[in-house]
């Protein structure tokens, strides 16, 4: 089955603000309709098999050794754990009610999971999957929470407060916020740390963050409802994915400026040698926002 462009997500050789993982040469995407979690051999971007999960399947990361895979299931209140070489769960972890986007920590250490009702994130050990402490923020409905390539920081989108919440995660608190647009959504850190891209969803905005400042130094337009974000491995690009018309808005890092959109732009850039680029899409239905 090839994968519809429709509801286009990219992925740039990281997880696309919890809602595609890769695992080379595996990408993850979860299916809230069906409950699935669908697996994409990116080499051929076909999909090869479909993963029970739960029944509301919303965030997810792989494991830093690729041979698991959390899920957050939003009616279960509960991360789920898949085995992916039996392609099954199994473990399960209680969050609380709601659970959304879902992240790794860059030494592998902690999943994170952004719990919409308990205004919090769970610290859960990736070892013993248990979870260890939670920590609240202070803008309402965290929806993504997704940590600072040196793991210092973890920022989370509050989607009802426009804003970023920072967590400090040596201290284990919540240390400040960035004013961002209406309904914050994915995040995406370039490699070196300097600078974040969150996308807000009803703003159809992307704003880039300079972390040392914490604070935005830059709104750039992008497609209608923008939502995803991914980076190129190099830092030189950043890929978002608009819910709206499903197109990609690619963003020069150096310049702040979108430099090609359209409903195959990161995908001709991928085939002009700039890679890596893959594409996919689950069944996942959200109610959308009105325009602004």
């Amino acid at each position: 089955m090839k994968i519809h462009k429709q509801g286009l997500a990219v992925l740039a050789g990281v997880m696309l603000s919890g809602s595609v993982a890769l695992a080379a040469p595996m990408a993850y995407v979860p299916n809230e309709k069906s409950g699935t979690v669908s697996v994409i051999d990116t080499a051929t971007d076909t999909v090869v098999a479909e993963i029970k999960a739960g029944s509301k399947p919303r965030g997810l990361a792989v494991s830093a050794d690729g041979k698991r895979l959390f899920v957050s299931d939003q009616p279960d209140s509960a991360l789920l754990v898949i085995d992916l070489e039996k392609r099954a769960v199994v473990g399960k972890v209680d969050l609380g009610e709601s659970p959304e986007g879902v992240s790794l920590s860059p030494d592998g250490k902690w999943v994170v999971a952004a719990v919409e009702v308990s205004n919090s994130v769970a610290f859960i050990n990736s070892a013993t999957l248990q979870k260890e402490f939670s920590v609240r923020t202070r803008g309402k409905n965290p929806e993504h929470a997704v940590f600072s390539p040196d793991g210092q920081w973890l920022y989370v989108s509050a989607e009802e407060a426009d804003q970023v919440d920072v967590v400090d995660v040596a201290k284990r608190e919540q240390v400040g916020s960035i004013l961002v647009g209406t309904r914050p959504r994915g995040i995406g850190f370039l490699p070196d740390g300097s600078r974040a891209y969150v996308a807000s969803e009803v703003a159809s905005t992307v704003y880039a963050i300079d972390v040392k400042a914490q604070k935005a130094i830059a709104t750039i337009k992008a497609g209608t409802f923008s939502n995803g974000v991914a980076i190129r491995p190099d830092g030189k690009r950043a890929y978002i994915s608009n819910g709206k018309d499903g197109t990609v808005s690619v963003i020069d890092t150096e310049t702040n400026a979108v430099v090609e959109h359209g409903t195959d732009a990161g995908r001709q850039e991928a085939l002009r040698g700039q890679r890596p680029l893959q594409f996919g899409v689950g069944d996942r239905y959200r109610e959308q926002p009105k325009a602004p």
